[in-house]
């Protein structure tokens, strides 16, 4: 249906859902310009928030324990998920399948409280000291669920005659899949590691719960400066991620569309061929 043809309560309905969304994330990035410290009075266009953030020692070292956390984080879930994922596409009935993908599903509907105070607990339990490497094991955990749906969706629709071609060929399994496999579910792998990124970058409640000493990370530190007012340096540094965030999502809708476009090339391709 065109949008035209859609009816006054639609449009209304989308227009006042996208406000409530994106209308408080504008407020913040214009007002992280805001030349006053008063966050709701309009002093005039500035940067020196954006400058002053850099003579902040403990935001610096709360966003350099963060994004160290979530590249470490988001690569091993990428790893654990697409192979999660390749299991449960490709292994068919075996025993314990249920169990597995019952395991595999739900840290996404786990409340983070839950999930936070277990690991919490288990990490207590093999006393192993909390700081960044416990963030990480903890982002990793549940981050991986969502790598591993990904791939799985994408193998769903994956045309596995290319792999039995390359295995007619002498290819084995494993060079198979990197050969092969691999770079036809890319888009699919890299959008698992951004989202996993972004996970561990926003994660507030699970990190509070696995952290120690001299690993905060910068939600953390948000939510501590917050409790005592809001700041322009907090807007800035929301807008930064914010950014972050934007850029990654630019990034992985540009290669798909890439990847799309050379895929139906090729197809034009191979369906003209005699």
């Amino acid at each position: 249906m065109m949008i035209s043809k859609w009816s006054w309560f639609n449009k209304t309905s989308i227009i006042v859902g996208f406000s409530f969304l994106y209308i408080p994330i504008l407020l913040l990035v214009l007002y992280s310009f805001n030349e006053s410290r008063l966050v709701t009075v309009w002093g005039g266009f500035s940067t020196k928030w954006y400058g002053s953030l850099l003579q902040n020692e403990g935001i610096l070292g709360a966003a350099t324990v963060t994004l160290k956390v979530a590249a470490m984080a988001s690569t091993m879930a990428t790893i654990l998920g697409t192979m999660a994922g390749f299991s449960m596409s490709r292994f068919g009935r075996f025993r314990g399948r249920t169990l597995f993908n019952g395991m595999i599903y739900a840290p996404l509907v786990m409340p983070e409280v839950i999930t936070g105070l277990s690991l919490l607990l288990m990490f207590v339990a093999i006393s192993l000291d909390r700081g960044m490497w416990t963030i990480t094991l903890a982002h990793t955990t549940f981050a991986m669920c969502y790598v591993a749906v990904v791939v799985q969706s994408r193998l769903t629709s994956f045309d596995r005659s290319i792999e039995e071609a390359a295995m007619d060929l002498g290819c084995t399994p494993l060079k198979t899949f990197f050969v092969i496999t691999l770079p036809v579910i890319m888009p699919a792998v890299a959008s698992g590691w951004l989202l996993s990124f972004t996970l561990s970058l926003d994660d507030l409640v699970i990190a509070s719960f696995t952290t120690g000493p001299g690993a905060t990370t910068l939600p953390m530190k948000i939510y501590s400066m917050v409790r005592l007012g809001v700041t322009p340096e907090i807007n800035a540094i929301s807008t930064i991620l914010i950014g972050i965030v934007a850029v990654g999502v630019v990034i992985t809708s540009v290669l798909h569309k890439r990847r799309e476009a050379q895929r139906a090339k090729d197809e034009m391709l191979a369906s003209s061929a005699p």
